[in-house]
């Protein structure tokens, strides 16, 4: 809605805004004889969503702000100030608003259609000129935003899988410790009961001997089932009552866990006088639980210190940021885990096929980190929510050394194909992605003196990034 009167602007009034300073007077009266003045109040929208793209727009007075809309959703992109242009440009390929501008303060905007910008460049080649600087100067700065955008969206996705990964072995050391708690406040009472029953020391000595540290268990062990294992307990709770332990079958399931089997208590309670043998077994519990849950504290310990190395080879937090030489399969893996969520969480098979005796290359690790993010990113993406397959794959072939990716998703569709590494193309549903991901990936190849390759068909799709062995120094 215009107000009720559009003052006309003087050259002088129009040479304010910025890219018109300087201009001869010709150039500027041939604006003013081919554009118009628009004045709209303050919180008036000027366009919405959708609107064509026709015209270029220089802030005369006033303000303009954009916002993108998402639903009843209004998120602040940013603000065109008293001076600037913005809009439509000579050369520009926009031709659909993308948000929702709206006038900040009492405004007076100088506007001129598409259609007059080849009459422009015989008119004022000089403006022109300002004009395309202005458009290449706001495509770098879109470009650094998607790339931020791009950065903070892989980050979070990286931050919610390395959270879920953090958490189980938190949760894991927290619930030990409270076990543990509850064991070290029991055990005077138990030893003080052991000790009254069983003064002989040669007795408790023999008896103490089975309280050993747990051992790891072993991986070739066969595996019992809940059947199994529920069985082996009844058992050993009911040797336990008939060795006069009233709680056997809250003791059993503890000391099988930590080895201690019916055959090894056996030969224990030959050296203890009935009457001490409930608190010698309920001392015996305690004190291998506690070893137990001590080796668990360990091991989630263990798991949150590779996490955070992870982290740091993945991010190269400890090095400077340069290029050096390195080894790929290094940042492939630190990158697997860091999308170890992902993966577990659409059940995909991974299969890491490297040759052995790989050369070093000359390359930065956080930069090649980002590629391979985002190439596993998008193949996670395309595979089913089960049943996906991914193939790392790593080769020397002469000087170069080759990374492929592999996955057996859906494919890239053969009209899209060409276009996959071309800035802001995508074919993900709108905030679901930039376009930038790709186009990211292979500059940063392209940085490595390498080259980026990408096939697709049904089933199989294969990303092939050639880097060389021996590349020079940034």
């Amino acid at each position: 809605m215009l107000l009720p009167t559009t003052p006309a602007l003087t050259p002088a009034e129009l040479a304010t805004v910025t890219v018109f300073a300087g201009l001869p007077t010709e150039a500027l009266d041939w604006l003013l004889d081919h554009g118009e003045t628009r004045a709209y109040a303050d919180g008036e929208v000027v366009f919405e969503p959708g609107a064509p793209a026709e015209l270029m727009l220089a802030v005369v007075r006033g303000g303009l702000q954009f916002y993108n809309i998402k639903g009843a959703q209004r998120d602040f992109v940013f603000r065109v100030e008293t001076g600037q242009v913005t809009g439509v440009l000579p050369y520009s390929r926009l031709r659909v608003v993308g948000g929702q501008g709206v006038a900040v303060g009492e405004s007076l905007f100088y506007l001129l259609h598409r259609d007059q910008f080849p009459a422009l460049e015989q008119a004022s080649p000089e403006l022109v000129q300002r004009l395309v600087a202005v458009m290449n100067d706001r495509s770098r700065d879109q470009v650094r935003s998607q790339e931020r955008d791009d950065k903070l969206r892989a980050l979070g996705k990286l931050s919610a899988g390395l959270a879920h990964e953090l958490n189980n072995p938190a949760a894991a050391i927290a619930r030990a410790a409270q076990a543990l708690a509850v064991r070290a406040a029991a055990k005077p009472q138990l030893l003080q009961e052991l000790l009254a029953q069983c003064p002989d020391p040669a007795a408790l000595c023999a008896f103490a001997a089975l309280a050993v540290p747990v051992a790891a268990a072993d991986p070739a062990a066969p595996h019992l089932s809940p059947m199994e294992q529920s069985a082996r307990e009844d058992e050993l709770a009911d040797w336990l009552a008939g060795q006069g332990v009233p709680d056997g079958f809250r003791l059993a399931p503890g000391l099988l866990e930590t080895g201690l089997t019916e055959e090894i208590l056996a030969a224990a309670a030959q050296v203890l006088p009935p009457a001490a043998r409930p608190a010698a077994f309920a001392w015996l519990e305690t004190q291998q639980s506690t070893l137990q849950l001590i080796r668990d504290v360990q091991e989630a310990g263990s798991r949150i210190s590779k996490l955070v190395a992870d982290v740091k080879t993945y991010s190269h937090m400890d090095r400077a940021g340069g290029f050096e030489l390195l080894d790929v399969t290094t940042g492939l893996n630190s990158t697997l885990n860091m999308l170890g969520f992902q993966l577990r969480q659409k059940k995909v098979r991974l299969t890491r096929d490297y040759a052995p005796d790989l050369p070093q290359i000359r390359g930065q690790v956080s930069s090649l980190n980002q590629v391979w993010t985002n190439l596993l990113d998008n193949a996670i993406d395309a595979l089913p929510d089960q049943g996906g397959e991914i193939t790392l794959r790593v080769r020397r072939e002469n000087d170069f050394v080759r990374v492929f990716l592999i996955d057996n998703g859906t494919g890239i569709p053969a009209e899209v194909l060409p276009h996959i590494f071309e800035p802001f193309y995508t074919t993900k549903q709108a905030g679901a992605g930039s376009g930038l991901g790709l186009d990211i990936a292979q500059r940063i190849i392209k940085q490595h003196d390498g080259r980026l390759e990408v096939s697709s068909r049904p089933g199989h799709t294969e990303f092939c990034a050639w880097l060389p062995v021996t590349a020079p120094l940034a």
